[in-house]
């Protein structure tokens, strides 16, 4: 008896799990970044119990804690909570003197400011708990869902949820969970881009630990203290160079700037560097002393001895990020891969992506690699903004655990894109709105219905095509948005400089020959009708209505009638309704949309009609 009460002691005791508090979940993201945070919000105001696990002081990931706070992606969409964040930082800045309130003016914030407006958007969405400073240690499966091991408030946590998310920014969670990744440059082969190299390289893009200067004054000499190893030679192509000038793209509210430049403080990682956390500690602690050197450099050999680190931004001993802004790690092996051709011909592929759009991007690729590395340079061209499948953050082989940030199921060259914060923070919604949808009505991510997924993440105020010249405002963007996803009228891709914006083109006359393969693809009966109507180049209102009364067995002429006293009430039509005029994309638009309603239409993965 006394060896057995000398036994439960030392178990009790001894057992850092044994006091172990235990919590259920329908949803839990491990890693409140951009992504993970707008996936938790858009989860619980889906109506399902959502918990947030940050390693960090902050929500937001590379956007705050990484002090990316100069963001030019992704911002003529204001997409759901993508779209309510840049509102809420235009309120808070509205009267600083400089501050450019345009609809798509480049976002500009201070890292502490953007930090403060998601807390408060998470403070006042019900079913959402996070937990910040909480430690992720183990993941295994449990049923359907998983059982997640963390440290909580100093105390030992095991949570059960229905679905995980990774959003993590170097993917940690998948790698303990022993997801297959894929890591650097695949070959042509490998992914069947024309832009791929020849042969595999195993080489990642250069990460930047990124500071926060501000100007104290002409007067001041805020110089900091030499740091350790600091080498000039790292930073003299500088010399010469209108630092002003430079410094002005990094510009913030309140006198302070976003350092970062290109190939001066970056530093360059290997795979190797996020094997264990010693070395990622390592790796980190060089990267922090070289944007260091950078500031010192620009005070004793520039004449800017009046900026420094500001001091009241990150508590951290060096006053650097919390986080460096990382680009790239390890991507998940997913149900669907994601590659260029979905962004440069989403229409003309077998496969039709598109329309599993959980998504938006239009982020110019990034390419950061020093020249040792010996990567190649990939001429992007005209690169058009696109739609993200659902399959890119569904992990192959493993039910309801999904992936956003760099583990996403992309390719090397489709990550340049997608990394982006502000890309993550819309995708992040998306992948929210799938986690909830896989725990609420108690089913698994191989048997979503993406259809119901979509109109959730429409019904929240999110894009799922990047059409540019339709805005939230319009009464039919809902409509158009739908009708997109089908492919039934596609998106026109403009190219301006080094980018292609997508356009609807709303008010254009819709073409028989663009609608007729995928009425036929998605109609029994639209072969016969076409067949016996034989209509001409361009479709016409009549046209449309003949069509929709063959389906439906409609009267025509109290169809006809019905039409015409809807058009502008109820349909929200503006333009003169005339049977024999052609059909414009927007009309076709709202009267397929309540007529024929082809996005109800079930999909796969691939995008693939399903009977």
């Amino acid at each position: 008896m006394k060896k057995i009460c000398i036994f439960l002691f030392t178990v009790i005791f001894f057992n850092p799990t044994a006091f172990a508090q235990s919590q259920k979940t329908g949803v839990l993201i491990i890693g409140g970044g951009a992504a993970g945070t707008a996936a938790g919000i858009q989860s619980a105001r889906s109506n399902v119990k959502t918990i947030i696990l940050e390693a960090g002081p902050w929500l937001g990931g590379s956007l705050t804690s990484g002090g990316m706070c100069v963001v030019e992606g992704n911002r003529s969409f204001n997409s759901g909570v993508w779209g309510e964040f840049r509102k809420r930082l235009k309120e808070y800045y509205k009267n600083t003197p400089g501050f450019d309130t345009t609809a798509n003016a480049t976002l500009r914030f201070e890292p502490a400011v953007g930090a403060a407006v998601l807390k408060k958007i998470t403070d006042t969405v019900k079913n959402l708990s996070v937990h910040l400073n909480a430690s992720f240690t183990g993941i295994k499966k449990d049923g359907t869902g998983y059982a997640i091991t963390a440290k909580i408030n100093g105390e030992n946590t095991t949570i059960k949820a229905d679905v995980v998310i990774d959003g993590t920014e170097t993917g940690d969670v998948a790698a303990k969970l022993g997801v297959p990744f894929d890591v650097g440059f695949e070959n042509e082969a490998q992914s069947g881009e024309k832009w791929a190299v020849k042969e595999a390289l195993p080489v990642i893009q250069n990460l930047t630990w990124i500071a926060i200067l501000k100007d104290y004054g002409r007067a001041a000499d805020r110089t900091i203290l030499k740091p350790e190893g600091y080498d000039e030679t790292l930073y003299n192509s500088l010399k010469g160079k209108n630092m002003k000038q430079m410094l002005e793209s990094g510009r913030l509210p309140n006198d302070k700037f976003m350092l970062k430049i290109k190939g001066i403080n970056d530093y360059p990682v290997k795979i190797s560097d996020f094997s264990s956390a010693q070395n990622k500690e390592q790796a980190y602690q060089k990267a922090r002393l070289k944007t260091l050197g950078l500031v010192y450099f620009l005070q004793t050999q520039m004449g800017l001895k009046n900026l420094s680190v500001d001091n009241l931004e990150f508590n951290t001993p060096d006053h650097l990020s919390y986080l460096p802004y990382i680009r790239e790690v390890r991507r998940a092996k997913g149900v669907i891969k994601m590659v260029l051709d979905d962004i440069y011909t989403p229409y003309s592929r077998s496969s039709k992506l598109y329309r599993t759009s959980i998504g938006i991007g239009d982020a110019s690729p990034g390419q950061h690699y020093l020249p040792l590395q010996s990567a190649p340079e990939t001429n992007y061209g005209a690169f058009p903004a696109y739609s993200v499948p659902a399959g890119a953050v569904i992990v192959k082989g493993f039910d309801n655990f999904l992936v956003a940030e760099k583990a996403m199921s992309v390719t090397h060259l489709v990550n340049a894109s997608t990394m982006y914060p502000s890309v993550q923070m819309t995708i992040g919604q998306g992948i929210g709105t799938m986690a909830a949808y896989c725990s609420f009505f108690k089913t698994t991510t191989k048997n979503v219905k993406l259809r119901l997924i979509q109109n959730e993440i429409l019904s929240y105020h999110g894009y799922l095509m990047p059409f540019v010249d339709v805005k939230q405002t319009d009464p039919q963007f809902i409509a158009i948005q739908k009708l997109g996803v089908t492919g039934l009228l596609q998106g026109v891709q403009k190219p301006a400089g080094g980018s292609a914006q997508v356009f609807f083109l709303p008010d254009s006359a819709v073409k028989t020959s663009e609608i007729k393969p995928v009425l036929n693809e998605i109609y029994t009966r639209a072969f016969l009708w076409f067949n016996k109507n034989k209509p001409a180049e361009l479709f016409t209102i009549g046209n449309m209505l003949s069509f929709i009364e063959e389906l439906d067995l409609r009267d025509a002429k109290t169809f006809q009638l019905q039409i015409k006293n809807d058009w502008k009430p109820k349909l929200r039509l503006n333009s003169v309704f005339d049977l024999n005029r052609p059909i414009t994309r927007r009309e076709f638009a709202a009267l397929a949309d309540v007529y024929l309603k082809p996005f109800d239409r079930r999909i796969d993965l691939t995008g693939k009609f399903l009977n």
